[in-house]
């Protein structure tokens, strides 16, 4: 590995960039703008204050839907338009370089390989790209010794998804990727404040209640003002959403996040299992930082709730690890796997 070094993480809601030295230098989010299908209009961050906003002939997307690539003609401009961002500012990119891509775990071969093919195929010179399975870069991140005897549990809950991984000795024992995340909990509000207060509301304004109003182990009644459009006037209109209706939807999809970790307790060898008892679960991603959502997994699976100091750049952090240590520690060499990046 050269000493130019990079790691991206491909998440469905932001694009992070590490690179060897600096730690994070890009964290934008992954959406794009597209003008008269064909010419990129914006991306990142002010691609996402178009949402829901853009004109007929201007299309925003996520070119990354449920932890894989699902455009990849506009995920490969969107890289590109990263790509000479940082090229613009510090000409770093000039020579060949070496990447590393952190991947979700349960997907296909396919799928793995559009990850791969997306960094091969840019207009950066790669020297060799190597792939990191998600749930490894994640408990790398929170600081987890993963290469000793020791069974772990993480909970890396994303925008779109939620990985569930149990690992030890470098290596994945099971995963399970379950299509729930913050973006699902922040639809299910839309629906309901649609149906209970006849208000239909943006992505963004459902992300603000469930920020500012939601808990996952309720307490007190709270409320919030939201604005938005009156289904039987038509009119602009603003209305107060009470907490407890609201905790019983999302609750809902929460619950199944913790069934699914459930059954992969059940399938977890006993000694792996003594471990995590033991120590906890470790709970992660952008989607963990709704309030008390540790105290509803305590109750539910009487596991110690262990959280990220960092929950959103977990992963990223991960990849960095890996590629500062990956002079000084032989072992993290071992979870990597390289492809040939040099194009033809």
């Amino acid at each position: 590995m050269s000493k130019k070094m990079f790691g991206i993480d491909l998440g469905t809601s932001k694009l992070k960039i590490y690179k060897k030295g600096e730690g994070i230098v890009l964290d934008e989010k992954n959406v794009i703008a597209i003008a008269n299908k064909k010419n990129l209009f914006a991306a990142g961050n002010e691609a996402y204050e178009m949402c829901e906003k853009a004109p007929v002939n201007i299309s925003v997307s996520y070119p990354v839907k449920f932890g894989v690539i699902a455009e990849i003609a506009h995920m490969q401009m969107l890289l590109n338009h990263f790509f000479d961002q940082l090229i613009g500012k510090k000409k770093t990119f000039g020579n060949a370089v070496d990447f590393l891509i952190a991947v979700p775990t349960d997907i296909t071969e396919v799928e793995k390989k559009s990850f791969y093919d997306l960094i091969n195929n840019s207009n950066v010179k790669s020297k060799t790209i190597g792939v990191v399975e998600k749930p490894l870069a994640t408990a790398l991140g929170m600081g987890l010794d993963i290469y000793n005897a020791h069974g772990i549990l993480t909970v890396d809950m994303g925008a779109e998804t939620t990985e569930i991984s149990i690992l030890s000795l470098g290596g994945i024992v099971l995963s399970k990727l379950i299509p729930i995340g913050g973006s699902r909990i922040d639809e299910a509000i839309k629906l309901f404040v649609k149906k209970r207060y006849n208000l239909v509301i943006g992505n963004k304004t459902a992300e603000f209640i469930k920020q500012n109003l939601v808990s996952a182990f309720p307490g007190e009644k709270e409320t919030v003002s939201a604005c938005g459009r009156n289904v039987v006037t038509g009119l602009p209109c603003e209305m107060e959403i009470s907490s407890e209706e609201v905790n019983e939807v999302v609750k809902e999809h929460l619950i199944t996040i913790i069934e699914a970790v459930r059954i992969i307790l059940e399938r977890t060898p006993p000694e792996i299992s003594a471990d995590i008892y033991r120590s906890g679960l470790y709970l992660t991603g952008g989607a963990s930082q709704l309030r008390d959502l540790d105290r509803l997994f305590n109750h539910e699976t009487a596991l110690k709730v262990n959280l990220s100091d960092d929950p959103e750049n977990t992963v990223a952090n991960g990849l960095g690890e890996l590629i500062e240590n990956l002079g000084t520690n032989k072992l993290s060499a071992n979870i990597i796997q390289t492809m040939n990046g040099k194009k033809k």
